[in-house]
């Protein structure tokens, strides 16, 4: 799908209408702005609901219901800018709907059933409208909407005794049955597991940080509880800054990346944040890591290569100090002496 949405962008931007980019340079940001949005908040909360479901990746309910749940927040802005609109920038349509509904497409056809679509009317009209574009129609087709979202079917277990009834049918009536299919390997289970539970539960740190005063309560809560056998803490710092442009794109592109950490959230809590201001931007960030070797838990995003990640020494104080400002968000960033703005950011937990 995802090889199609290129394809169906690459012929639209080689293509005529210069209205689909926007007549101004405003609308031209608004566009790259939802399409980045949808790349890196709403594709990521669909695949979590329909990869497990169809098989794509190991079915985990968690992951499914918190892909259902930040879906829905994901789309809340959508369907509110839609009451009032008909497109998502300006009055015509533009690359960011069409890329938009084609990252939507398996919403539509594996998990938007009849209450779903009662309840996002706004979503509904302006996807049935924006389908029947001939780029689209070209390339995903026919589209029917769905009564019922798929739902996950589990493999199911073998009778024993009907399984011998029916062997022993078959040894009367024909010579031996061909071999069983080998039994579905498990997923492994993470690297990180092999070092089972650790003294400082990362969950109630979680906890702590998300509602408590970071400074004041969280803070200090977590150096008192750290402990440097268990845990280790990273500077990660994204390689590629002179590539960087709007500031709310390289927020995008912290998402997008956190997003392919989630199969590490046992194991990691960290920060990421954007200093400095468009088109002269960074991102840098401080993680806690279990145990101490950062590459188990960072290596299941592809992307990891794009970020320098160093080792951090709490028992010195610019280092403590750093992870510090990384969690609180309320100081300057200061990079190579300078001080600079911290713009947006994102929190892994």
């Amino acid at each position: 799908m995802r090889t199609e949405i290129s394809w169906i962008s690459s012929r639209i931007l080689g293509e005529a209408p210069c209205t689909l980019l926007g007549s101004t340079k405003e609308d031209y940001a608004d566009i790259v702005r939802w399409m980045s949005y949808a790349n890196s908040e709403v594709f990521p909360a669909i695949f979590d609901q329909f990869g497990p479901i169809t098989g794509k990746v190991p079915y985990n309910k968690k992951q499914v219901d918190t892909g259902f749940s930040n879906l829905e927040k994901a789309l809340a802005p959508v369907e509110d800018l839609l009451l009032k609109k008909p497109y998502l920038v300006g009055q015509r349509v533009t690359l960011a709907d069409l890329y938009f509904v084609s990252l939507l497409y398996r919403g539509f056809t594996l998990l938007f059933g009849s209450n779903w679509r009662m309840a996002h009317p706004n979503i509904v009209r302006w996807w049935s409208t924006i389908t029947q574009q001939e780029i689209l129609k070209e390339k995903l087709g026919a589209i029917e909407f769905i009564d019922e979202p798929v739902k996950y079917v589990p493999p199911k277990k073998e009778d024993k005794k009907k399984e011998e009834k029916k062997e022993e049918k078959k040894k009367e009536e024909k010579p031996a049955a061909p071999p069983a299919p080998p039994a579905e390997k498990k997923p492994a289970p993470h690297p990180l597991a092999a070092l089972g539970p650790a003294k400082m539960p990362i969950d109630q740190w979680k906890r702590t940080y998300s509602n408590e005063e970071t400074r004041e309560t969280a803070l200090p809560w977590f150096w008192e509880n750290y402990d440097p056998e268990e845990w280790s803490l990273w500077k990660v710092a994204y390689k590629y800054n002179d590539e960087l442009t709007l500031t709310f794109m390289s927020n995008n592109l912290i998402g997008g990346f956190f997003a392919r950490l989630s199969a590490s959230t046992k194991y990691l809590f960290g920060a990421c944040v954007v200093y400095g201001e468009n088109n002269n931007n960074g991102i840098i960030g401080a993680f806690l890591v279990r145990g101490k070797d950062s590459v188990p838990a960072f290596e299941v995003a592809p992307d990891v290569d794009s970020f320098d990640i160093t080792p951090l020494d709490p028992s010195k104080p610019e280092d403590k100090a750093f992870v510090e400002d990384m969690w609180a968000w309320d100081k300057p960033v200061v990079i190579n002496g300078e001080e600079r703005p911290i713009a947006d950011g994102k929190v892994f937990k």
